[in-house]
């Protein structure tokens, strides 16, 4: 039972600030508040909900020190709420009592994004929670999650700081959980970071995106910095190539208004695909302390040359402006490859290819990096295919080296094979966590490394603003390729010219228990 479930170590877990965090040296001893503004909507339905009932399952938040508050325009009850939520976290699993015990930490107060009546009401409903829970004033902690559209950040980030910010005397705080899409090119992301920023300090601000919660991302670091063998190969002098591939085998799905503002560039590459570019390219930090880390991928981007047009290849999947709500003019990408270049000793010259792109012929992410042909080839075997090391981030989670060997029996022959560390496999008894349970508990801990700072930010949006601003000018065309295919040939050309060379005749297949 989740109640009986508090160990001495999560308890503690559930204390521990980061040693860089807001509240440095300072325990954590009031109640916590979680709010979810935006509560109704789908976002906090399918994802924040669920991260935080996973959360109270595992024993992370203590039901006598955790309430939990949602905030919306739509009028409902508490027990709205809750109905409304239930049949995102049962999934129909034996967890009923559970569940029970969950939704009753769950209040609900409704109110306009931009109105003080609904915010006073708001600090009112959480001060009476965190007093009728005997915490020193001052000591308690809040937490609020903007499951938002970015466009009423700015305003509601404001009613916080005037009606709704906790006093911070005895160890209390005030964090603000912000998701992407942060802006849409420089200057407004810029403008969205000053306006935040006016009001929070940046040690109060999360800007999440859940890739780096995923946990192949999360083992980046580990991979690159623990092992002996991977030091020394991890340059331009053995490493020819590196594809950091995001593909999905359905189109738009009913989100074709939406996502024709944004587009697949804005949508996962200059995010998802950037922030994992960042922890394959960095160079090692001084130690693991967040700011250490995020020093070190600012200075990545930071070295990053500019976009050429010519290693650019943008599609758009046939059948995309069938949908009524996008223009049939749109000339949106559902799928880019765009390589970027570092300008540093140890990446010259090799080129890192992001690709991404909707309705294509499977589904997965992944992290494909290519070594540089043997030299002397005795056994002429580099048309088979080169050295590969592949970091799979989903689906059926791995990590695998393709390397030639000896095909078994009389001959001398050889062939493709790997070295594989299947999650499925290896770690059959443990459940891997969702992205946002292991962030939100960040959060809650003051831990900021895996989230974006705004130096970040804007490094990363200088990179893409201006490959972005001709795609909107129309200077740059979109290539029609058709749903189930690989996406536009022009992107297998670009991949063939920057140096890629595809293994014939070899397929992964994940292996069974």
């Amino acid at each position: 039972m989740a109640s009986a479930a508090w160990s001495i170590e999560k308890r503690a877990s559930f204390k521990t600030e980061s040693p860089v965090g807001d509240d440095d040296n300072v325990p954590d001893t009031g109640c916590l508040s979680i709010i979810v503004l935006g509560a109704s909507g789908d976002l906090a339905k399918k994802k924040t909900f669920p991260a935080l009932f996973n959360l109270y399952r595992q024993g992370f938040l203590p039901p006598d020190e955790v309430h939990i508050f949602g905030y919306a325009r739509t009028k409902l009850s508490d027990d709205d709420l809750r109905d409304r939520i239930r049949g995102y976290l049962s999934h129909g699993k034996d967890n009923g009592e559970e569940l029970s015990k969950f939704l009753q930490l769950i209040k609900y107060v409704s109110g306009a994004y931009d109105a003080e009546e609904g915010f006073r009401a708001l600090d009112k409903t959480i001060f009476e929670h965190e007093v009728s829970t005997k915490s020193t004033e001052g000591s308690a902690r809040r937490l609020f999650y903007l499951a938002l559209p970015p466009s009423v950040y700015p305003p509601v980030c404001k009613m916080i700081k005037l009606y709704c910010t906790n006093k911070s005397d005895l160890g209390g705080w005030t964090r603000i959980v912000v998701e992407k899409p942060f802006g849409k090119d420089l200057a407004s992301a810029e403008q969205l970071s000053s306006q935040i920023g006016e009001l929070f300090d940046e040690p109060q601000i999360y800007r999440i995106d859940h890739y780096l919660g995923k946990e192949l991302v999360q083992n980046l670091l580990v991979l690159r910095f623990a092992n002996r063998f991977f030091l020394p190969l991890w340059n331009r002098d053995n490493i020819d190539n590196v594809q950091i591939v995001f593909r999905e085998d359905f189109g738009t799905e009913g989100r074709g208004g939406y996502f024709d503002e944004y587009g697949i560039i804005r949508d996962i590459i200059q995010n998802h695909l950037l922030q994992v570019f960042c922890l394959i390219a960095m160079e090692k930090p001084i130690s693991i302390r967040p700011e250490h880390i995020r020093d070190e991928k600012v200075k990545v981007l930071q070295s990053v040359q500019p976009i050429k047009e010519e290693e650019v290849v943008l599609g758009q999947y046939e059948g995309y402006t069938a949908d009524p709500t996008v223009p049939d003019n749109s000339n949106t990408p559902t799928f880019a490859t765009v390589i970027l270049r570092i300008h540093n000793e140890r990446w010259e010259g090799v080129p890192f290819i992001l690709k991404a792109g909707k309705a294509l012929n499977s589904r997965k992410a992944e992290v494909r990096v290519q070594f540089k042909d043997v030299p002397g080839d005795i056994f002429r075997c580099q048309k088979q295919g080169r050295n590969e090391f592949v970091i799979r981030l989903q689906p059926s989670e791995a990590i695998y080296m393709k390397l030639t060997v000896k095909q078994p029996g009389l001959e001398m022959s050889t062939v493709q094979s790997e070295l594989d560390l299947s999650y499925r496999q290896r770690y059959s008894g443990v459940t891997i966590p969702e992205a946002y349970e292991r962030l939100i508990l960040d959060t809650i801990r003051g831990d900021q490394q895996h989230f974006v700072r705004r130096d970040e930010l804007k490094e990363a949006w200088e990179i893409f603003t201006p490959l972005l601003h001709r795609i909107d000018r129309g200077e740059m065309k979109t290539a029609l390729y058709k749903p189930g295919s690989r996406g536009p040939t022009e992107a297998d050309e670009l991949l063939q010219r920057a140096g890629y060379v595809q293994t014939h005749g070899y397929i992964w297949i994940p292996p069974t228990l």
